[in-house]
């Protein structure tokens, strides 16, 4: 038999990711499917079990299995071991710990998945040397997991790093999807910029607005908008996507500020598919503009070299490096 191995979940209410990797942050093997929706509670579970038999029969002399690390789009519920009201899959309660320690009879461990995500980064990525990280994630949502004084910030039921409901627009005038307003979330994430550019082409500030490159990509339509066109727009210097995307910067400026204010980090890495997809859009205004809001002093931000598997990266180290 070869080296310990461990399973990482990257659970989501679109995919489910599944990998078997070692203890030097090597993926070995992973599986990708839609996340199933239609079977119940449990169906889930059933789903992740699935995968993990087919990769055991794919990798079976890679070594042994010694435990199942998940991280997933929240609101957890770590004493019961699973997700409570996810905001994408339509069932109150989904067991996940239980049942795969059942079915496997493996130490089977559960954070969200920015918090999953930051371990990733702790002891697989740029954050190997930093006892005070933040890893940040720019995507459909915003969520961020954190490091104080190398102690990892979990919070009663799982849920203690949510930065991206951190109140941005005290005025409230857009609606986040967990239904409170004005959160970063609401402006910023992948679901969010298409109503924040909305919000803001309303106000009649913008000079060129009709013979802009994005108007013409979207036949007029905001109601096609989405966040990809708009960074495909800018990318190809669009004068008026640059400027709506400077102004979402501005944004992102002032939460990225909150973080280092609230957690004090010596580095942010940043991850997601919106930051991921467009590193110098994304990165360059946040730090410009973070200095202006922050009061401590601003560390290095960056993008994580660990990409999109940086959640199963995290998640095989739950397994190896377990939260005391």
């Amino acid at each position: 038999m070869g080296r310990k191995i461990a399973v990482g979940v990257d659970l989501g209410g679109t995919n489910i990711r599944v990998a078997l990797g070692n203890d030097e942050g090597r993926i070995l093997a992973k599986i990708s499917e839609r996340t199933e929706k239609t079977k119940g509670p449990e169906g889930i579970s059933e789903q992740i079990a699935r995968i993990i038999r087919c990769l055991e029969k794919k990798e079976a002399k890679t070594g042994e299995i010694i435990g199942i690390g998940i991280g997933s789009a929240g609101p957890l519920d770590l004493k019961r071991g699973g997700l409570m009201k996810p905001t994408n899959i339509p069932y109150d309660f989904i067991p996940l710990v239980e049942p795969l320690e059942d079915i496997f009879h493996l130490p089977t461990y559960l954070l969200n998945d920015c918090s999953t995500a930051v371990m990733g980064e702790k002891f697989f990525g740029a954050g190997k040397n930093h006892e005070n990280l933040a890893y940040i994630t720019l995507s459909t949502g915003i969520g961020g997991g954190i490091y104080v004084d190398g102690h990892l910030l979990i919070g009663k039921d799982g849920n203690a790093t949510e930065v991206g409901h951190f109140t941005i627009d005290y005025e409230g005038k857009l609606l986040c999807g967990c239904g409170k307003r004005g959160h970063w979330e609401a402006y910023c994430s992948g679901n969010g910029i298409p109503n924040y550019v909305r919000l803001l082409l309303s106000q009649g500030r913008f000079e060129g607005v009709k013979d802009s490159l994005l108007m013409r990509r979207i036949s007029g339509d905001l109601d096609r908008l989405t966040a990809k066109i708009l960074y495909d727009c800018a990318k190809a210097s669009d004068p008026l996507a640059l400027e709506l995307v400077d102004k979402i910067g501005f944004l992102n400026s002032v939460g990225f500020a909150c973080v280092v204010d609230a957690y004090d980090p010596s580095l942010i890495t940043v991850g997601g598919s919106i930051a991921l997809r467009n590193e110098s859009l994304i990165i360059d205004p946040i730090r410009r503009g973070v200095k202006e809001h922050a009061r401590n002093r601003v560390p290095e931000i960056k993008i994580t070299p660990l990409g999109d598997d940086v959640v199963l990266y995290g998640a095989l180290a739950m397994v190896f490096y377990p939260i005391k």
